[in-house]
């Protein structure tokens, strides 16, 4: 089994930043990729970002791109997502998820994060 635990998240300005970090612990071998997912109150849970843990191919919302970078640090086991010019509407739980080899979806999830943006 995987373990996720996001941090980082908090309270900010609009046109601030924050980076959010997901450590994974347990059987972190049999990852192929990690994303992030976000979930506004009242709304569905939706697809931030996402990187391949082994070459580092990143993907990106439309709503987040040129403002969001998702990066890893493979030695620390850690993912991370760099917020910059955060807007209100960014204000939402934020879950960091792992792939599994051979598989199309995300079966791991960590806990989440509240990351809030303010006008």
């Amino acid at each position: 089994q995987v373990q996720l635990v996001e941090s980082g998240g908090g309270l900010v300005q609009a046109g601030g930043s924050l980076r959010l970090s997901c450590a994974a612990s347990g059987r972190t071998y049999s990852v192929y990729a990690m994303g992030w997912f976000r979930q506004a109150p009242g709304k569905e849970r939706e697809f931030v970002a996402a990187s391949t843990w082994i070459g580092g191919s990143a993907y990106y919302a439309d709503s987040v791109k040129g403002r969001f970078t998702i990066s890893r640090d493979n030695a620390k086991n850690t993912m991370y997502l760099q917020m910059n010019s955060l807007k209100p509407e960014d204000t939402a739980v934020y879950y960091c998820a792992a792939k599994p080899a051979r598989t199309t979806g995300y079966d791991y999830w960590g806990q989440g994060t509240q990351v809030t943006v303010s006008s």
